[in-house]
């Protein structure tokens, strides 16, 4: 079996997100389930951080040009091999030589261009695969290409797509202005990509691919109600009345996220021997100037600063949480403006209770995953999330809103028979939120209960084992 990957991000070469997390760990997962058996590769573009550090390990493939409506665009193809997976590396300075990956006034042609070369690509390096899994709507028009463009070209045409949804708040929308000049779609191609008087590459990608899924069963069930969809509901039943929709948790790199030897953290330690989480405990207790207290919870969220993530439902309650109860509370990300701001000074009028690092920092997010004792996650929507699964092989115990992927990865506690692996609430209200918190608080001080809980976190499978096997059968289905 042939598949090959197109994202816009990847780990380890660049990350603004769970996509990233995705994309660098799922071939690899399907390489070693699938072994010899199948030739995966991923594209994604190259960008400076890419170039400034990993372009010694690189390997230039060809150079071509690739042509966009009446544009002809360079662009150069370089590779490297990891763990049996090819990555390649769309190379334009023009496009891609950007300080953010995303936010461009051009995003529209700068992806439109990517998805041209994941389709030239195969060409150049004789590499037609039997499933494209395309992500997101940075790579939706790799789908309406492949089936509108190329489609009867012989050696596309046996081409299956697989388009995976991370986000429906996303989609790709603009004026129908850049349709041909952009895009390079003719008019009577309109309708495939039009929804609501827009181009909505989203929606393109989801009529034209063979299957359509979302990073877990529940957000799957979710999009389909008008509350979630973000306006795409009347498209997401159809396709799900045809049998086209489905979803598939994510998993995440369990040698990457490992707490037995991960060199980012204080102290390395395990499931049965937690002496080395103190340690990581009071590291990020100085890390964040506060007070060392073993016996305090400390209770973390790392986390992009944006209403949906639940940060208004936080901004609603901390104060009281802070004046009810001994918890430290840390927290790291950037985003909204006013988000950075009301914690910025949450931080200044507490100390010794809160600290607030407004940064994106791969490596200090995982001495705040094994510093913490618990990581709260009250997403108004979470597709999958990943945070509260690295969060748990550290230990750190989650308190998640009952809603996606939180509702398919976290079990609530019963302090009776002591099952489950963390906390959750349904409703979003800033006090149900409270109330859970505090009931997290208090199992923390029954010590015996709360080793018992940390175990049971740590010893959950979020490996993409199980995951991996789901996505086999699906390239079989279509490929």
């Amino acid at each position: 079996m042939k598949i090959l990957y197109a994202a816009s991000e990847a780990l380890p070469y660049i990350s603004t997100g769970g996509l990233a997390d995705v994309v660098g760990s799922l071939p690899k997962a399907v390489k070693a389930e699938l072994g010899g058996n199948a030739d995966v590769r991923v594209v994604i573009p190259m960008y400076p951080a890419i170039r400034d550090k990993y372009f010694d390990k690189l390997e230039l493939v060809c150079e071509t040009t690739v042509r966009l409506a009446w544009r002809n665009q360079y662009c150069g193809i370089w590779k490297t091999v990891s763990d049996g997976v090819t990555f390649y590396f769309i190379d334009n300075l023009y496009y891609f030589e950007r300080s953010m990956l995303y936010g461009n006034f051009d995003d529209a042609e700068r992806f439109a261009f990517f998805s041209k070369c994941v389709l030239e690509l195969m060409a150049a390096v004789n590499f037609y695969p039997d499933v494209l899994h395309a992500n997101d709507w940075q790579t939706a028009l790799s789908v309406i290409y492949l089936k509108r463009k190329y489609a009867h070209l012989e050696e596309y045409r046996r081409i299956s797509a697989l388009f995976t949804i991370h986000n429906i708040d996303y989609q790709g929308v603009f004026d129908f202005g850049i349709l041909g000049d952009v895009f390079e779609l003719p008019e009577w191609d309109r309708s495939i990509v039009e929804y609501n008087g827009c181009i909505n590459l989203l929606k393109g990608a989801i009529a034209c691919a063979d299957m359509v899924n979302t990073v877990s069963p529940t957000y799957s069930r979710e999009i389909l109600t008008e509350y979630y969809a973000s306006g795409l509901h009347h498209i997401l039943r159809q396709i799900d009345w045809e049998g086209k929709l489905t979803g598939i948790i994510n998993g995440i790199d369990v040698g990457y996220y490992n707490s037995e030897t991960d060199p980012d953290i204080a102290a390395t330690f395990t499931a049965d021997d937690l002496s080395g989480k103190a340690i990581d405990k009071a590291d990020l207790q100085r890390t964040c100037g506060l007070p060392e207290k073993p016996d305090v919870p400390v209770i973390a969220m790392v986390s992009r600063l944006a209403a949906h993530k639940g940060f208004d439902l936080v901004k609603r309650v901390i104060e009281e949480l802070i004046t009810c109860t001994t918890a430290q509370f840390v927290l790291l990300g950037t985003g909204e403006p006013m988000l950075e701001r009301f914690f910025y000074d949450l931080g200044q009028r507490h100390p010794d209770r809160f600290c607030v690092k407004l940064e994106y920092n791969k490596a200090l997010s995982k001495k705040f995953y094994a510093g913490a004792d618990m990581f709260l996650m009250p997403s108004k929507s979470e597709p999958c999330g990943l945070a509260q699964m690295i969060a748990s092989r550290y230990g750190t115990v989650p308190i998640v809103r009952e809603c996606g992927g939180l509702a398919d990865t976290i079990r609530p506690f019963n302090e009776y028979d002591e099952t489950g692996n963390g906390f959750s609430f349904k409703n979003y209200n800033a006090h149900d939120m409270k109330h859970v918190v505090e009931y997290a608080i208090s199992m923390y001080c029954h010590h015996s209960k709360w080793r018992n809980l940390v175990k049971n976190t740590m010893n959950v499978d979020f490996s993409w084992n199980v995951s991996a096997k789901r996505y086999i059968d699906i390239y079989n289905k279509i490929g």
